[in-house]
């Protein structure tokens, strides 16, 4: 699909859009911001894959440990949570 924008976007750091306002103003070609940074380090395959294994377990096992009156009590509170939001 087609960029609609025919303005190019205006950075979000302030030091950033100063400058461009001031390239603009100036009439000089503004520098293109890459905002996404660079990862630095790659991820320890081993460290994710503990990571991984308990979060697959961790709500079950969870659950599994509480009393029913417990997990009444957290249903009960996330109930109300949800049906006391105003709808905009």
């Amino acid at each position: 699909m087609p960029n609609r924008s025919s303005k190019p976007k205006r950075p979000r750091d302030a030091n950033q859009l100063a400058k461009s306002i001031v390239d603009q103003a100036t009439q000089e070609a503004p520098a293109q911001v890459d905002e996404t940074p660079a990862p630095t380090e790659e991820k320890n395959p081993a460290a994710v894959a503990l990571g991984r294994l308990g979060g697959l377990k961790g709500g079950k096992a969870r659950a599994e440990k509480l009393s029913a009156k417990k997990r009444s009590a957290i249903a009960k509170k996330a109930a109300a949570a949800r049906w006391s939001k105003a709808t905009d």
